[in-house]
Formats: structure tokens, sequence, C-alpha cells
């Protein structure tokens, strides 16, 4: 099956070459933004790793209102453009609303459609019609071929730079499930799939900030399957020091042991691309 090259920037998605999105959760301060935008930047250089840098201006699915949303759109985009001029990322955030888009639009390269909001026809056709890059993330209660459903709605309003994203479904109580069926589902859709590895082990209905609220244990093995199953990028939120993150503390990567992780999931990428049939 072809697989469809989506360019963002100069990387091409979809192509044998592993891609990484990485970044804090969600947008912080400056200093926290810029030491992680840092370390990226060395690691991609490093390991030989294209990066997208990703962070959310407003994350409008917190469990309460006592928690820390972000900084909002204007603001947010103003980080990430800095973001984006200083070290060449390329950069993407998610949107909620319709009339988020073409402000987004002016600053990201790539629009990310949340996984509660995937089947928000308004919301994909708005995405769409900036002529961005779309990465519509696998909803928790969808079946992972039904993606090629919010895909064609993309394709439907005139764009087809798509990205589908895996981050688990939720299975029994509060826990997520990455079957890699999903990824062989994903893959028939033809275009670039990538594995959200730190957001499969969260805990729901735990806080984030909470130690219990996430399984990293699990990081290793999960990251090494997908890869193993023909993933082409692989997405790992990063923060200089987790336990301090103000959002997804439990399952944030330390942006200073991303490199090391990285290393065993590269030569497994280039394994699973010598046999890809």
């Amino acid at each position: 099956m072809n697989k469809k090259i989506v360019k963002v920037g100069d990387i091409a998605c979809g192509a044998p070459e592993l891609f990484l999105i990485s970044g804090p959760c969600v947008i912080e301060d400056e200093s926290t933004m810029m030491r992680t935008a840092e370390k990226l930047r060395e690691v991609s250089e490093r390991v030989n790793i294209p990066v997208i840098f990703k962070s959310s201006f407003m994350k409008d699915n917190r469990s309460s209102l006592d928690y820390y949303i972000g900084p909002g759109l204007d603001e947010g985009l103003k980080m990430l453009q800095k973001i984006k001029e200083q070290f060449g990322f390329p950069v993407l955030s998610d949107v909620h609303y319709p009339d988020q888009c073409a402000a987004a639009a002016e600053v990201l390269d790539v629009i990310q459609i949340p996984a509660y909001l995937c089947m928000q026809t308004t919301l994909i056709v708005a995405a769409a019609k900036t002529g961005k890059v779309v990465n519509i993330k696998h909803g928790q209660f969808l079946a992972p071929e039904n993606m090629a459903k919010p895909a064609q709605k993309c394709v439907d309003s005139g764009n087809d730079q798509i990205i589908l994203t895996e981050r688990g479904y939720t299975f029994g109580y509060n826990d997520l499930i990455v079957d890699p069926r999903s990824f062989y589902h994903m893959n028939r859709t033809g275009f670039p799939v990538v594995f959200d590895i730190t957001h499969s082990i969260r805990k729901y209905g735990i806080p984030s900030a909470d130690a219990k609220g996430g399984a990293r244990e699990f990081i290793p093995v999960l990251s090494r399957a997908g890869v193993a199953a023909g993933v082409d990028g692989v997405f790992i939120e990063t923060h200089p020091e987790p336990a301090k993150a103000l959002c997804d503390a439990a399952s944030q990567l330390c942006v200073y042991d991303l490199e090391e992780f990285l290393k065993p999931i590269l030569e497994l990428h280039a394994v699973e691309v010598k046999y890809r049939g």
C-alpha cells in the first residue's frame, strides 16, 4: 500500500524516516518553553530525528475548573511563533472551536484535532479549510478503522494533508488500551500514522499532578511495540521537570532523558522499515 507523504516544513511525514512530535503538554512560562525547545533542538541534531514542536495554547478538557488550561489563543500563539523563529521547528497545537482555526493557521504548521473532538464535523471542516496539515487524534471511543471517517471529512473539505494519531482507547475503568491492530487499520487509510506514547499511559479519573495519574513503567514496551508495528512518527510530551508540569505531570517524559529513550526506538524503526511489506 502506498503511504501518502505529508510535508510539514522540511519534514516528510510518511517517508521512511521516523519523525517526532514533542514539547510540553500545555504552554507554560517562557523559561520552561525555551529550555524544552533548546534541548529538543540538541536531541534532534544528535540522533538525527526531525522534530515538530507541540504545545497546547488551551486545554479545554481538564477535569476540574481548578486546573491550568494554558495562556489562551493569543498569548499561546505568540510563544509558539517565538519558538518557531528561534529554533526553526514547525509547530503544532490543538484547536477546540472552529473560530480558533483562522488565527491558529497564521502561526501553526499543523492544526491538531483533539481525540474527544475527532467526530466534530464543523471543527474538522474549519481546520481543513485553512489549508494547513491536520493531525486528527483517534477518539478513545472510536474503533481505529473508523478514523477513515473524520479523515474523509477533511478530504471532502478540500484538504488531504492529514496525519492520524493513535493514543489508545478506553477500556474498563479509567484505563487506556493500545491495541497494535489499530496501527494496521490506521495505516490502511494511506495517511501517515503517529503513536502518542505519553498520553496512552494516562490513568483517567486521577489528576495528572498525582504520580498515580500515569503508568510510566509501560512507556518502553508500548513505544517499542508501536514502532515495530509500523508507525511513521512518535508523539512524546516532554518537560524539563515533569513533576512540576502544569498538565500531564504524571505522564510527560523528562526532556533530558529523551535522547537515550529514542536510541532503541530509532534502531527498531530501521529494522521495521527494512522488512516493511
